[in-house]
């Protein structure tokens, strides 16, 4: 099924409620494009702080993804937006106020933390989840992270292909896309997916990983296809702005989204210039001006 966000569009490109780029926001007017730009809170230095909506708007993206909040050694993510139903209202109220839009809900607590392992990770799964049907958001984010690299630890993919098919019941119960990120190249990444078989369980696509890891970004869109990748995090290792990286020619990058005929939100998540990183509204100002100019022109 489909959620219907509070005065809010919906990207999609299909009619299929697991289709790729099938996302909703929470913003009442967000402009009618194929590609929408988002930052990540935790990046921007206000993880699940109401400050990231201004932060964001100011920055010129289109909306943001929001972080469960840290794990640490807790049962479950320190998430106000999950326990707090005011705070939540809050949020809401405010990328409506600003026109913004929610694009994701982030698990990022999982690069340090072993989705593997981790006793309580069916009850920070479903709190997650919980909290993307309270405020109308169709996909989180879940990156296997250090601790569960099935590159670096082949040994806990039985452990990680059975934790993905619980979340994908979760997910599918909900309606709602869980996107796993890892260090696996697209041909692996489409095996864990027919592995777990879950329609609720996707790729959330990070062209870093490909691009450290000396792969061809092209190839590896066109392999894994639109139905496999529910959102993108358009971004490299920190060093210098996208526009200046050698690595990701990005008018190539849209014409291949383009023919794939994939939607979405397109997230950054890192690509600092090295010298001033601490400059948020430098750094994901020009990132933000640079995507936009590539993939919303008119």
């Amino acid at each position: 099924m489909l959620f219907t966000a509070i005065a809010a569009i919906c990207l999609s490109s299909s009619n299929d409620s697991f289709a790729a780029g099938n996302t909703n926001s929470t913003a009442a007017s967000i402009s009618n494009q194929r590609y929408k730009i988002a930052v990540c809170d935790w990046m921007i230095l206000k993880r699940q702080k109401l400050g990231a909506f201004q932060l964001t708007k100011d920055i010129g993206a289109d909306g943001v993804e929001v972080d469960m909040g840290s794990l640490g050694k807790l049962d479950t993510f320190a998430s106000a937006i999950t326990t707090n139903a005011a705070i939540r209202r809050q949020f809401l109220d405010k990328a409506h106020e600003l026109n913004l839009g929610i694009s994701s809900l982030a698990m990022s607590g999982f690069y340090a933390q072993s989705f593997a392992e981790r006793p309580t990770v069916p009850r920070m799964t479903q709190d997650c989840i919980d909290t993307m049907k309270a405020m109308h958001v169709k996909v989180a984010f879940l990156p296997l992270g250090v601790r569960s690299d099935l590159v670096k630890h082949p040994e806990l993919r039985s452990k990680v292909v059975e934790r993905l098919k619980m979340v994908g019941a979760q997910a599918e119960k909900a309606g709602v896309i869980i996107g796993v990120e890892s260090e696996l190249d697209a041909d692996a990444q489409i095996k864990l997916l027919d592995e777990v078989g879950s329609p609720a369980i996707k790729i959330y696509y990070n062209f870093a990983n490909a691009i450290q890891n000396h792969r061809d970004l092209i190839k590896e869109l066109r392999t894994l296809g639109k139905d496999r990748i529910c959102q993108i995090h358009c971004t490299d290792q920190d060093g210098v702005w996208l526009q200046n990286d050698p690595k990701i020619d990005m008018q190539k990058v849209k014409a291949t989204l383009d023919e794939m005929g994939w939607s979405g939100w397109l997230v950054i998540e890192r690509s600092r210039d090295a010298r001033d990183s601490r400059n948020v509204k430098k750094n994901f100002g020009a990132n933000t001006a640079y995507l936009k100019s590539i993939f919303q022109k008119q």
